[in-house]
């Protein structure tokens, strides 16, 4: 379907002409991708796991190619952001990420033109008439509407504070606790959420209660002692948001402007919730959860209207509580800060989306049949096996980098073997430096295993860059041309040496004189015809020759 145009003046676009992004092949991260003008019913959710099939209905698939068709889209070396929202079904979340993405589109816009939301005359939340239904899958009523996981299809490419990019990625997931699903699978679909966020933010309903932490604790104790090895002692996990709907705490008499005292009194309502408790089991749920996330946080949006909850609600957006619209664009504000949004991290390493897709790709190998879920070893062996993955790519990547610049496909110049072989040394030692500092994590014995990859993966190129450098070598080649023009000269030479010291009677002067001329002779034609059937390979010998001149006079200069 079309999706709704921006009504309200002062904007200058409709959503349909906002740019999508193409594939890139852009190096090294520094510019953002090129955007297409499809409009956007182009751009939809991708779900990259489903759950149930024909022959089993707990079966939990994870679809690699969408996986792929999203995080393809995320130009090499850019670094990724993934907010994903979890919790109980039919409390809004893909509401609210529909939401997320006018905001996500809205404030992209304004980076692309230099300007600022904030100096907008009409509020983002304003610049259209309707949510509508274009964005990820959502419905008023009371069954399920969102299966599995779903990942938006375009990557929003937004600018840091700090001058670096940023990819930033949107999940959906499914509701938990909607009575079809059993808890083993809940937990896998949790889990594996919380596995891919750098934001996880946890929907629940008027209050945090207590079995919502017991139910973020029951992952968390799992994650905790998968991501627990030798020295490695940080959290495992970024930070955990819990986003109240239908926020019920604020005072009476609380003015209704005042977003600070709000904002504050979410905070003091968090800490009153978090604090230790007499009770054993209620104060290790606690722990667990302080000991798994770096950051934990808490935000409440106000009840957006009866008639938003109801089954012919279509996403009309005059009909939404003013305060919850100012509500949710400060708390838009608050997640996407180009100030502190954060990169997706696994053992304090920043991820690229292939990075990223790496350690998905594992998890998701343990997570495929939906009514086991995983032991903790299990977790740290995929862990370990995508962080080795990574570490082999990345160091063979910059050996590969820095040889390219000696004796690459691009190079023209011949180097010296021992000079190569400096160059290869000195390459080898900065990519053992690359692999050191991200092989960290796993069992010895693996990262042993990793590091022979990287020398065998290694050695291999060397042989190709060797085999380079020796097709530039100027002497390369050259005796089919040395070896025949040196017995033309001398034959020459001999020839006439034999003329003037042999007497011009003497039959066997006279017969020497001939197999001389008609050696040279023979030479002479042999250089005729490879001068016409190799015209290209003799102006490369003479290229050499030329080549070779100049080493030698440069070697002379040295020695002077």
């Amino acid at each position: 379907d079309e999706p709704p145009e921006l009504t309200e003046e002062g904007t200058g676009t409709e959503m349909k002409d906002i740019d999508l992004p193409k594939k890139t092949t852009v190096d090294g991260g520094d510019e953002k991708p090129t955007r297409s003008t499809d409009d956007l019913s182009n751009a939809k959710a991708h779900q990259i796991v489903s759950i149930g099939n024909e022959s089993d209905k707990n079966a939990f698939t994870f679809h690699q190619d969408e996986w792929n068709d999203v995080l393809g889209l995320v130009p090499p070396g850019w670094k990724v952001s993934v907010i994903s929202v979890v919790g109980a079904f039919r409390t809004g979340k893909s509401f609210l990420l529909s939401w997320f993405l006018r905001y996500l589109y809205a404030l992209e816009r304004c980076q692309k033109n230099k300007t600022s939301l904030k100096d907008e005359k009409v509020p983002w939340y304003k610049q259209f008439e309707t949510l509508g239904k274009d964005g990820f899958d959502w419905k008023a009523g009371s069954e399920r509407n969102t299966t599995g996981i779903w990942m938006w299809s375009h990557p929003f490419f937004l600018e840091m504070d700090n001058g670096e990019n940023v990819a930033v990625l949107l999940v959906d997931t499914q509701g938990m606790f909607d009575h079809e699903t059993t808890m083993a699978l809940t937990a896998s679909i949790f889990g594996l959420s919380t596995l891919l966020s750098s934001y996880q933010i946890y929907n629940v309903d008027k209050r945090i209660q207590e079995d919502n932490l017991q139910q973020l604790a029951l992952f968390c104790e799992y994650a905790r002692r998968a991501m627990e090895d030798g020295d490695y002692v940080n959290k495992p996990f970024q930070e955990i948001e819990f986003l109240v709907r239908d926020w019920q705490h604020f005072e009476d008499d609380e003015d209704g402007n005042d977003f600070g005292a709000m904002e504050k009194s979410m905070s003091e309502y968090l800490e009153t919730v978090l604090e230790e408790r007499d009770a054993s089991d209620l104060k290790e749920t606690r722990e667990q959860i302080k000991l798994c996330f770096e950051k934990i946080s808490c935000y409440g949006l106000c009840h957006p209207g009866f008639a938003v909850t109801k089954k012919k609600y279509g996403g009309e957006v005059n009909v939404v509580e003013e305060l919850f619209m100012q509500l949710l664009d400060r708390y838009c504000q608050r997640v996407f800060s180009t100030a502190n949004l954060q990169p997706k991290q696994i053992h304090d390493r920043e991820l690229t989306a292939v990075e990223l897709g790496a350690y998905i790709q594992e998890y998701a190998k343990i997570f495929e049949k939906g009514e086991k879920f995983p032991t903790a070893a299990t977790l740290l062996e995929a862990t370990s096996s995508a962080n080795n993955s990574n570490a082999i790519s990345l160091s063979v990547a910059e050996y590969k980098d820095t040889m390219d610049l000696v004796a690459g496909p691009k190079c023209s110049n011949y180097v010296q073997p021992n000079q190569l072989l400096e160059e290869h040394e000195a390459s080898c030692g900065k990519a053992m430096k690359v692999f050191k500092s991200i092989a960290t994590f796993g069992t010895a014995p693996s990262i042993a295993a990793s590091k022979k990859k990287v020398e065998t993966q290694i050695e291999s190129q060397w042989e190709v860059y060797e085999s380079l450098n020796n097709s530039r070598n100027p002497f390369l080649g050259m005796d089919i041309v040395v070896i025949p023009v040196a017995i033309g000269l001398l034959s020459y030479i001999l020839r006439h040496l034999t003329d003037f010291t042999c007497s011009p009677y003497s039959d066997v002067c006279k017969a020497g004189s001939e197999l001389l001329a008609h050696t040279y002779a023979v030479v002479a034609c042999f250089m005729l015809i490879l001068l016409a059937t190799k015209m290209k390979q003799v102006q490369e010998m003479f290229e050499k020759f030329r080549t070779v001149l100049e080493m030698v006079m440069e070697q002379k200069t040295k020695k002077d």
